[in-house]
């Protein structure tokens, strides 16, 4: 049996069946990552002999008939914006300080509190600002999806996506500031939720910009995904956008279907960036989901894409560089040459320029608010190009944010899925709901993955390990 692209689902039933235990599992999978990360680089570092303690743990608590649920002995990772105790948060850079958490995020200490085994932290761009996934400071994880071409894996939360993608773990956390989830997930052909504010804390999450950030499930399967949001979700003392949320249970209608559903998406002008590929797998969907018996309705944005990328980006900009702004004037700074930059713009920019931003949003989400009357999601596709030769993309503009920070800036919910591949490289569809409404969008995601019979295809060249395989009982 290949344990290395089992579903967290599927791992959970079948060491509830006794099929193999949870330190076989981990065993296999700190195999694979000493077999692949040193091409792949998608973790900053690995907690082996915590893993496998914990996995012990964990198949001690089954054969006493005392597993915590479906999640114990499961592993993750976590991108290292998280704070994990005893470790540094680094958040991709030389110039973060390198004192260990006393304490770990409220994110990993609710999946530990599941019986989930944390294997390590995974690469993100530095201070996750950037979404082609690349790190020259302090490496930039390889897209698992071309074995001739070092293609980008998307970004930030590149390192989290590759090491789901390549079977070297089947869930991690990720975090979406602008499509920080969303954007890796596509590119590497994995699910990925942009989460409601509020829903999942944020505590011990190093930010970006707060007024967007948002922590999320990254996994291989839209189940997985609703899974383990429904354990990632709950009040945190340490993140007030979280007091006062109902929880959003993703899991009571999830195979509820799509028939009598109202799924709107715009026209094909305003997603004229989108590679040509990617629109016809685009509009491949929107068939299948007609044809499931859901209602599907063509109307235009209220504005172009455009619009919505470029407030969003001058809001996050504004919040990055008061964040990080000292680190960047520093003498001899230590942060790349071109997020500081990038960053650099915040500068120039000052409170009567923030409080235009946020009046013009406040106007946008009124007009998106009426875009979704009588609509229970909105469709496009997740990306507008598949993953493109990582060299000489750290200095140039990403497209990402085109078509994922408008769910960022009006504050809704936002699923991406994969939808097939074009010449090979996967592209993706999101499923964006209103805010709190994140089980709609499981809801639809799981629809098209069990009528297309799963959504995941496992990368070429990333099989079993040589020698023994690990075999069922």
């Amino acid at each position: 049996m290949n344990l290395a692209f089992l579903s967290a689902t599927g791992i959970g039933k079948a060491l509830a069946r006794g099929d193999f235990t949870s330190e076989v599992l981990v065993i296999e999978l700190l195999a694979r990552i000493h077999t692949y990360d040193q091409a792949l680089s998608a973790f900053v570092e690995v907690y082996g002999d915590d893993a496998l303690r914990a996995a012990r743990e964990s198949d001690e608590r089954r054969s006493r008939n005392q597993a915590r649920g479906t999640l114990d002995g499961v592993p993750f990772a976590a991108k290292d914006l998280f704070d994990v105790e005893g470790y540094a948060t680094l958040a991709g850079s030389k110039a973060s300080a390198t004192t260990p958490a006393i304490r770990s995020a409220t994110a990993v200490r609710r999946l530990l509190d599941e019986g989930m085994i944390l294997v390590g932290k995974t690469h993100t761009v530095e201070f996750a600002y950037g979404s082609w996934g690349t790190n020259p400071s302090v490496g930039t994880p390889v897209n698992p999806r071309d074995a001739l071409v070092q293609r980008v894996p998307g970004g930030s939360s590149s390192g989290s996506a590759v090491a789901v993608a390549a079977g070297l773990v089947p869930v991690a956390l990720g975090t979406d500031t602008g499509g920080s989830v969303r954007s890796p997930s596509a590119l590497c052909g994995i699910v990925g939720m942009k989460t409601s504010l509020g829903l999942v804390g944020r505590g011990g999450v190093q930010p970006l910009a707060l007024i967007f950030d948002t922590v999320g499930p990254m996994t291989r399967s839209v189940e997985d995904a609703a899974l383990i949001q429904a354990a990632l979700q709950g009040e945190d003392a340490d993140d007030p956008a979280t007091f006062g949320v109902q929880r959003a249970d993703a899991l009571v209608n999830l195979n509820k279907g799509v028939a009598g559903l109202t799924l709107r998406y715009p026209t094909m002008d305003d997603l004229k960036g989108a590679e040509p590929g990617i629109l016809e797998r685009f509009k491949t969907t929107i068939v299948d989901l007609e044809a499931m018996g859901a209602v599907l309705e063509q109307k235009p944005l209220p504005r172009s894409l455009e619009t919505y990328a470029s407030l969003g980006a001058n809001i996050t900009t504004v919040e990055a560089w008061d964040r990080y702004g000292d680190l960047v004037d520093m003498e001899n700074s230590l942060v790349n040459a071109e997020i500081a930059k990038r960053m650099s713009r915040g500068k120039t920019m000052n409170i009567k320029d923030y409080l235009g931003y946020e009046a013009q949003r406040r106007l946008l989400q009124t007009e998106i608010h009426h875009y979704f009357a009588g609509a229970d999601a909105i469709l496009l596709p997740s990306s507008p190009i598949t993953a493109k030769p990582i060299e000489g993309a750290h200095d140039a503009a990403a497209p990402f944010g085109l078509f994922t920070r408008f769910v960022n800036l009006m504050d809704l919910a936002s699923l991406s899925i994969p939808m097939g591949d074009v010449e090979g490289l996967p592209t993706a569809v999101q499923i964006v709901v209103r805010r709190y409404a994140d089980p709609m969008a499981f809801q639809i995601g799981r629809a098209l993955e069990v009528q297309r019979g799963g959504l995941f295809a496992p990368p070429s060249g990333y099989g079993l390990l040589d020698g023994p395989a690990v075999s069922a009982k």
